[in-house]
């Protein structure tokens, strides 16, 4: 008989209505993290929290067919690398590292969403490293465990 991988289908039906919300949350505590309280880091934590939902439910081999252990090191190298090329365009237009280029070229209206030149994108760069880099540790524990239990199997 094969065996099921994952939870319950109960678990696995509330894990599938509420992974969506748990990821517009992220997303939006990434978005208005200058604004009210969130930022990249809050917002990576709950986004990589909908992805740990998903594992936990549905067993790691079909959450790593949605998002493999390539594609999240991407995003971790993809989220370090936008901070970088952000500071340094910083440093070359404003002559240090992470000017807030366009703030000075475009001041928007205070408390606007659209009112705080990179630091959203700066939000977005840190959001997507944290998100990438605490689900690659839940997947190397994942992998650690799967390999445990393949050993054990002799």
């Amino acid at each position: 008989m094969p065996e099921k991988e994952g939870m319950s289908l109960i678990v696995k039906e509330v894990a599938r209505l509420i992974a969506p919300p748990i990821f517009i949350f992220g997303l939006y505590l990434t978005l208005t993290g200058h604004l009210t309280p969130g930022g990249g880091f809050p917002g990576g934590v709950v986004f990589a929290c909908g992805f740990i939902l998903v594992v936990l439910a549905y067993g790691g081999k079909r959450a790593f067919r949605r998002l493999p252990p390539e594609g999240a090191s991407k995003y971790d190298s993809g989220g370090a690398l936008l901070f970088l090329v952000i500071g340094l365009i910083g440093s070359l237009v404003g002559g240090h590292f992470l000017y807030n280029f366009i703030q000075a070229a475009l001041p928007g209206t205070v408390f606007h969403l659209l009112s705080a030149g990179t630091m959203p994108l700066i939000n977005i760069a840190i959001g997507m490293k944290v998100a990438a880099c605490l689900f690659m540790v839940v997947m190397a524990l994942t992998l650690f465990r799967l390999a445990g239990e393949k050993g054990g199997e002799s």
